[in-house]
């Protein structure tokens, strides 16, 4: 598709769109697919953060901002023919968007609080993702092209989130599969399993913590605070750092016979020693 005049890159010529393109590892995916020759379209609710987004590109005139909620298939299916309309088609689909639970247990939530942040949530990280693909997967079955998913290290283990936030990805992890057979041969589903950044991530408004930011919790952290309990525990933060998984991915050329995978980009979390073996001695 156009990818602009003398665009370079593992993913020169491409064109994508990534939802919850705005901040977070959605904004470094899109700045890093356009630093890799690609034209791109960020699919966001906050439009100043949308248009900071485009304005920091390192091509805003291959960086397009399109504001609208991953609940709302309409808009998304107006997002998709946007897209192609501008950019000439669409070979991949980063279907990212999503909100935190900020580890809100079950014994720590009332039955009514449970089911609102469950509706919420899931409609945001799982309905999202299933009605962007639906939105999407006519024009990449054209281009021969990909979904890649923003998954979590709590898509296979436990307390990266409540149990709300953790089902939802556990859930993610199951569609990206089902998707993966589905949409073969045409089109490959693949997601990329992220560990704890410094991101923008919100909370639901269920829970009033719509306005709070996981950001905060790592800038409130000291030099001399224990390292994370994770094998690379000095690794990076920054979102930036995780964005080398879905260039990959994207690519025909880098990972053509690749399908229905998930990397998990978390410092190693799946070969750590044992910690705390229970998380209910509190009750």
């Amino acid at each position: 598709m156009a990818g602009g005049s003398g665009a370079t890159g593992w993913l020169a010529g491409y064109t994508a769109l990534i939802t919850g393109g705005g901040s977070g590892i959605g904004r470094a995916v899109a700045h890093r697919f356009v630093a890799e020759g690609a034209s791109v379209a960020i699919y966001g609710r906050d439009p100043e953060a949308l248009s900071k987004a485009v304005a920091d590109s390192p091509d805003p005139d291959r960086t397009h901002a399109i504001e609208g909620d991953v609940r709302d298939s309409e808009r998304l299916h107006e997002a998709v023919a946007e897209t192609v309309d501008r950019f000439g088609g669409l070979d991949t689909l980063v279907a990212n968007a999503g909100i935190w639970d900020y580890q809100r247990q079950l014994t720590r939530l009332t039955g009514a609080e449970l089911a609102a942040t469950f509706d919420e949530l899931f409609a945001v990280n799982v309905k999202g993702y299933l009605l962007a693909a639906e939105a999407a997967w006519r024009e990449l079955v054209k281009t021969r092209g990909s979904i890649v998913m923003t998954l979590s290290n709590a898509s296979f283990y436990v307390n990266g989130g409540g149990p709300v936030y953790t089902a939802s990805k556990h859930a993610c992890l199951g569609l990206m599969r089902e998707l993966a057979y589905e949409l073969a041969p045409k089109v490959r589903v693949n997601g990329v399993a992220c560990g704890g950044m410094n991101t923008d991530l919100r909370g639901p408004a269920a829970l009033a913590l719509d306005g709070r930011s996981i950001s905060a919790s790592f800038a409130r952290k000291k030099p001399d605070s224990p390292p994370p309990a994770i094998p690379l525990h000095d690794s990076s933060t920054d979102p930036a750092d995780f964005t080398g998984s879905y260039v990959l991915l994207a690519s025909r050329e880098q990972s053509g016979p690749v399908t229905g995978q998930a990397i998990s980009v978390d410092g190693g979390i799946g070969v750590r020693g044992f910690a705390t073996p229970a998380g209910g001695d509190h009750l």
